[in-house]
């Protein structure tokens, strides 16, 4: 039976490939099938919109795909992700998505001289533990966007707000919720 997971994630190919490779360890344990391929969409900006993951199972029986169902929920992929291939489509994911956007155009020059955007992420990552973590980036022509994803956006965001208003590379930034 041929997959495709349509993943509501915002992951360059290298991340993706992550995740890939954490599947087909899984798959070829259980004798239930490989990964087949994968590929990221993007926007006509250049941003990353979602990816997909191409999956190939041993047989037709739904039982198995009820078990890779779960598999990755297990795993811990964004909501709004999409297991294709079946009628109806399955819904799956538990994990929310929150991206930063970090301007890199309008800022002062001395801010992006003293300040370094490995540290905004250290930061973030470190408030978020136990919540959360970064997952992917995308580096655009104003903007940097950092995706993390965790239990509950809203806790995330609650988290990393006071590091935000504190530093000065975080001026002109904003958020959103992207799972």
């Amino acid at each position: 039976m041929e997959l495709t997971l349509k993943l509501n994630a915002r992951l360059q190919p290298k991340h993706r490939f992550d995740l890939e490779d954490a599947l087909q360890e899984i798959l070829e344990k259980e004798q239930m099938g490989e990964v087949a391929g994968g590929g990221t969409a993007q926007n006509p900006d250049g941003e990353i919109a979602y990816c997909d993951i191409e999956i190939h199972l041993v047989d037709d029986n739904l039982d198995h795909v009820k078990w890779l169902a779960e598999l990755l929920n297990k795993m811990g992929i964004p909501k709004g992700s999409v297991l294709q291939g079946i009628e109806p489509e399955i819904e799956v994911g538990t994990l929310e998505g929150l991206a930063y956007y970090s301007n890199g155009a309008d800022l002062p020059d001395e801010v992006y001289e003293t300040c370094d955007i490995n540290y905004v992420i250290e930061q973030m990552e470190q408030a978020m533990e136990g919540i959360g973590s970064m997952y992917s980036y995308w580096e655009g022509p104003v903007y940097t966007a950092l995706y993390f994803y965790g239990s509950s956006f809203a806790e995330m965001k609650k988290k990393i707000e006071p590091f935000i208003a504190s530093y000065p590379l975080c001026q002109k930034s904003h958020m959103e919720q992207i799972a």
